[in-house]
């Protein structure tokens, strides 16, 4: 017994040249498929993050003009809060560029606009870095905004 088992691993031979072809093409069709999906995953999570930030800059926003008179603007009046003001300002840390860069801390800001009691309030976001931004309301704020 032990020598026909011997006999059959003596039998058996490697893998072909051309059998070792067909694994490697089929390792490059998959990573072919695979790589730019990847890249599409990643670009998406850039996006999200974008939308994060700008959603807790609102959100930092609010903060300001509830606890700060100078913020605050009057009846059916406007004010731009900046990026720099709420990070300075201690509502903020500072904020990371999912992309690698930095944002525009002054031309990214906030703005609110009171009602005509100046008690209710509508914020709306800019926030840009050196290759794309976010702008629009904060109900509005989503991936496909990115641009």
């Amino acid at each position: 017994m032990y020598q026909k088992a011997v006999q059959a691993v003596k039998n058996e031979r490697g893998l072909t040249l051309i059998e070792l072809l067909a694994v490697v093409v089929i390792l490059g069709i998959i990573a072919a498929i695979a790589i730019p999906a990847i890249g599409g995953l990643i670009d998406n999570s850039k996006k999200d993050a974008h939308v994060a930030n700008a959603v807790q800059m609102i959100n930092s926003a609010k903060l300001a003009v509830l606890g700060d008179d100078e913020f605050r603007p009057e009846a059916n009046g406007t004010k731009t809060i900046t990026l720099k003001e709420l990070e300075e300002g201690g509502y903020l840390e500072p904020v990371r560029d999912p992309d690698g860069g930095t944002y525009n801390v002054d031309g990214s800001s906030v703005t609110v606009t009171a009602g005509t009691d100046a008690r209710t309030f509508t914020y709306s976001v800019t926030l840009t870095n050196g290759t794309r931004g976010i702008t629009g309301p904060e109900d509005e704020l989503k991936r496909s905004a990115v641009k």
